[in-house]
């Protein structure tokens, strides 16, 4: 990371330290903390050049605060999707009119893919309040006042997921849409599986020093200090994975991999754990969730794997 990176990166651990409740955030009725949200677009963590109001962050600015932010609830991963559509689509009345807003703090999110009038799993969906829509070809935008939307409880209640039905709202064509778009989606997800993983090791080898087996720290058993070696060069191996997407494959590539890493440390997480990891006031359940929703989101490692199988000549 460059200094200005690291710089960012402290700033982003520090207010989370000070500021960050997951358990108090989702049981909001918006589902996140909306004056640390409001904190994080102070400090220009969105990737809105300056000419639309943001601070002129670029996307791998924006995957260091993902990689920090863990489990904490935001609409991050949905301002970045929506604010590299708009602007792919080339429309400048259109970044000039929104991005100011959603670098201000408004929640912009994208139905993608958008088919049959309705959508399932939107993320931050019935939050919104810019709703942009794509149909593989064009991107749109929508009232939000004109569609009905509603939360959808999942697995995993750290991410803010909806339907949504479009039904006859009015669509205002903005530009077309670009595949890189989704590359763009992917990129940010990865970093923040490779953040919320280096989270979950970092909280398990402090466990380990603490819980005693046979007069003895448990991170102190030599099988133990193999596991959670091999737990860390998995992390490090994704993050490089993660910060290697530079086109459709690589994307693919860095999607199996973070998927398969994080559900790996966060299965290690309540193994090295024991009983106290399966109970609802430890956190490991949620890390465990996060990691297999977040597999899931943007497409299964299956699905990539499929992908690869396509743009890969043999």
């Amino acid at each position: 990371m460059t200094p200005e990176q690291l710089a960012l990166r402290d700033a982003v651990r520090a207010l989370l330290d000070k500021h960050s409740d997951v358990r108090a955030a989702i049981e909001t009725p918006h589902g996140y903390d909306k004056d640390l949200w409001a904190r994080l677009c102070e400090m220009g963590v969105l990737p809105i050049p300056e000419r639309y109001g943001g601070s002129g962050a670029t996307q791998a600015d924006t995957r260091v605060v993902l990689g920090e932010l863990g489990l904490t609830p935001s609409p991050l991963l949905s301002g970045v999707i929506a604010v590299e559509a708009l602007l792919a689509s080339g429309n400048v009345s259109a970044c000039e009119r929104l991005l100011p807003r959603i670098a201000s703090g408004a929640v912009a999110t994208v139905i993608w893919p958008w088919h049959e009038d309705a959508a399932r799993f939107v993320v931050d969906g019935d939050q919104a309040e810019i709703l942009l829509v794509a149909d593989g070809d064009g991107l749109y935008e929508v009232d939000p006042a004109e569609v009905t939307r509603e939360h959808v409880p999942t697995m995993d209640p750290t991410r803010r997921l909806a339907a949504v039905r479009l039904e006859d709202a009015s669509r205002t064509y903005l530009g077309p849409w670009s595949a890189g778009v989704r590359d763009v989606a992917i990129a940010a997800l990865c970093a923040e599986q490779v953040g919320a993983a280096a989270r979950a090791l970092e909280l398990t080898v402090e466990y380990t020093k603490t819980r005693v087996q046979f007069g003895k720290p448990i991170g102190s058993f030599q099988a133990l200090k193999h596991r959670m070696a091999d737990l860390h060069v998995l992390v490090e191996t994704a993050r490089s994975a993660a910060g290697a997407v530079v086109d459709e494959v690589s994307a693919a590539v860095a999607k199996v991999y973070c998927s398969e890493a994080f559900f790996k440390v966060a299965a290690e997480m309540v193994q090295l754990h024991g009983g106290i990891a399966i109970t609802w006031e430890h956190d490991a359940h949620l890390y465990l969730k996060r990691a297999h929703g977040s597999g899931q989101l943007f497409g299964s490692p299956r699905e990539h794997l499929d992908r690869l199988g396509r743009l890969i000549p043999r």
